[in-house]
């Protein structure tokens, strides 16, 4: 299976986005050749602006920005991105619901070299819990380049998730991209898994072992974290024995949470076992592999199986 880089898509789809709207104006804070906004930069430099190591006035920049009529895109690393600047993002971008789309790179465990101080656990929840913030996580290239596209087109303030190491296609190159609706992946009638992000490849993965023991598993791609696609949940969970959610985020306030909140208020058909996975109440740590991570954090397929097999019990 081919691998791609999340982050490419990102500098590609900024570049199109640059062609067709003379609006998109980016910034970076001083990471532009590991974010791919670069690319941005080197197509319209006078569209380009390198903010430095400086995320709270690249995010303030990027409100008053939006506020001339342009749509910012402000990209940094995850951690750095969502964290910094909070109270800016807060304050002057989503209280007055203003269009600047911010971009967390290299999110998650995957900035691997760079331990707990780089790696962003906990953005996923830092974003959704703002009003007029969209949440995506997308799960492979071409699903990047669709949302980072969609998201020129959405009014308001968004945030999305990038991981910063090649990981395999999941979705089709030409499959259209819904905004605000999940994603089934994959049909099955014993459990669910909700997964977002990389987590969606390992999910597959996962489903192919429980297959072969005789557990048919639905696994859901959930790109859109916020809004929460709350019918497309509760549809996808109706006749499951269980279900478990995955993602590479704390399970504190994540994608996983998310999930459990809308199917606790749902319908009675609809209620089932959720076993949530991720990164526990803990921060990250260096490897020397980004594999070796996914292993201590127990983030691997034969992981996400275990926990369907004791969903279901």
């Amino acid at each position: 299976m081919s691998k791609m880089d999340m982050r490419k898509a990102y500098g590609e789809a900024l570049v199109e986005l640059g062609h067709s709207n003379k609006s998109i104006v980016a910034l970076e804070a001083d990471l532009g050749k590991s974010t791919m906004s670069n690319m941005f930069g080197n197509e319209f430099p006078n569209r380009y602006f390198q903010m430095g190591i400086a995320e709270a006035n690249m995010i303030s920049t990027a409100a008053g920005l939006a506020l001339t009529g342009h749509v910012a895109y402000a990209s940094s690393f995850a951690v750095f991105a969502s964290g910094r600047p909070y109270d800016q993002i807060r304050s002057s971008v989503a209280i007055p619901r203003l269009n600047v789309k911010i971009c967390g790179s290299s999110a998650g465990l995957s900035d691997f070299g760079d331990g707990k101080t780089h790696q962003s656990i906990d953005d996923i929840a830092l974003m959704r819990v703002l009003p007029n913030m969209k949440v995506f996580s997308p799960a492979d290239y071409y699903e990047t380049k669709k949302i980072v596209k969609a998201m020129a087109e959405i009014d308001g303030p968004c945030y999305i998730r990038l991981n910063r190491n090649a990981i395999p296609a999941v979705t089709e190159e030409n499959a259209p991209f819904e905004f605000g609706k999940v994603s089934q992946v994959r049909d099955g009638n014993d459990a669910v898994i909700y997964a977002t992000g990389y987590m969606v490849y390992q999910a597959l993965e996962a489903a192919k072992t429980l297959e072969a023991e005789g557990i048919s598993t639905r696994v859901v791609n959930i790109h859109t974290i916020k809004p929460l696609d709350v019918e497309g949940v509760q549809t996808t969970a109706k006749g499951m024995k269980g279900a478990v959610t995955i993602e590479e985020a704390s399970v504190i306030g994540g994608m996983g949470s998310a999930v459990c909140e809308t199917l606790a208020e749902s319908p009675a058909e609809s209620r089932v076992k959720v076993l949530r996975m991720g990164i526990a109440d803990c921060f990250g740590t260096s490897a020397q592999s980004y594999e070796e991570l996914l292993v201590e954090y127990h983030l691997m397929p034969q992981d996400i199986a275990q926990r369907v097999r004791e969903a279901i019990i």
